[in-house]
């Protein structure tokens, strides 16, 4: 066994200790099989994480009572001689998402979308910690730091010009809205099909507090790969009673990240950059250069 695991609880017993290579994340991320057949993920950051990484372990014990299949924390602490800190979860056996759901009926699609809503309207449910900050001057200092780190990264995105003109004058949709327990990254690359068809939530390493309605910001990573999947997410959330002003909030949110992305990519390289230049090439079709705030891929109705 790796010498950077003996200082975790148990490690002796693991028989099976496989890398993950999977996701954007920072972290070192492993597969475990215990000898009593128990199937684990560990994950490992540098020391320096520590306090960062002790909040997400804690913060997402809020969701120990939500009756979802996810994966949950079991232990946490310091490891490698003291250069790492690790966290240990539950694993989800089965399939990723985006792979799955390419191949499977349309109604499946749609079913799927609608279970993904219904779970993240639980996660919802768990209230935020005490901010003091109110919602709407948290995220217009975020669109300030989108749109000028996008205006000075040096690369072009056509149809940014309509993308800023919308959150410009939609930043006042902000004003008090709630704030509750987020996921961070909720979308189909962090989703587990099971065996039986079930949906399974991963990598809650970006834990956050905010109008859950912001949770629907990363949908467009759902709608590239089915619009079914995507509309079944909204549908399910609200259970067939979408309000408009919902719709209204999603586009500023989509708009304003299609402007975060582009710098974000930067450091991955140039097939980064593109892949999300063209994601914001699809939004902007979706939403007619943003002269509506419905996407054109959204189904209100869909008899499964």
């Amino acid at each position: 066994m790796n010498k950077m695991f003996n200082e975790i609880a148990d490690s002796c017993a693991w028989n099976i200790v496989q890398e993950v290579n999977k996701g954007w994340s920072n972290d070192k991320k492993y597969y475990i099989q215990a000898m009593d057949c128990r199937e684990l993920l560990l994950r490992m950051s540098d020391i320096s994480e520590y306090e960062k990484k002790k909040w997400e372990f804690e913060y997402l014990k809020k969701l120990d009572h939500i009756d979802v299949l996810m994966s949950r924390p079991i232990d946490f602490g310091i490891c490698n001689n003291g250069q790492s800190v690790y966290s240990l979860l539950t694993w989800i056996e089965g399939e990723d998402a985006k792979d799955v759901i390419p191949t499977i009926s349309k109604t499946d699609q749609y079913r799927l979308g609608v279970k993904a809503g219904e779970v993240l309207r639980k996660i919802h449910r768990v209230p935020a910690e005490n901010n003091q900050m109110s919602w709407a001057e948290v995220y217009n200092l975020k669109i300030d730091k989108y749109i000028t780190n996008y205006k000075a990264c040096g690369i072009h995105l056509k149809g940014a010009e309509s993308i800023i003109n919308f959150v410009e004058h939609n930043r006042y949709l902000l004003e008090n809205r709630s704030v509750s327990f987020q996921h961070g990254d909720y979308h189909v690359g962090n989703m587990i099909v099971t065996n039986s068809s079930d949906l399974g939530i991963i990598d809650f390493n970006r834990v956050d507090d905010g109008d859950p309605w912001e949770e629907f910001n990363r949908i467009t990573w759902d709608a590239s790969l089915s619009g079914l999947f995507a509309s079944g997410r909204i549908n399910g959330y609200f259970n067939n009673d979408v309000p408009d002003q919902f719709f209204r909030l999603m586009a500023l949110y989509i708009a304003s990240n299609q402007l975060s992305s582009i710098h974000w990519a930067i450091p991955f390289g140039q097939e980064e950059v593109d892949i999300m230049l063209e994601r914001a090439g699809n939004v902007l079709n979706w939403y007619d250069e943003f002269r509506t705030y419905v996407p054109n891929w959204y189904l209100a109705n869909y008899t499964i």
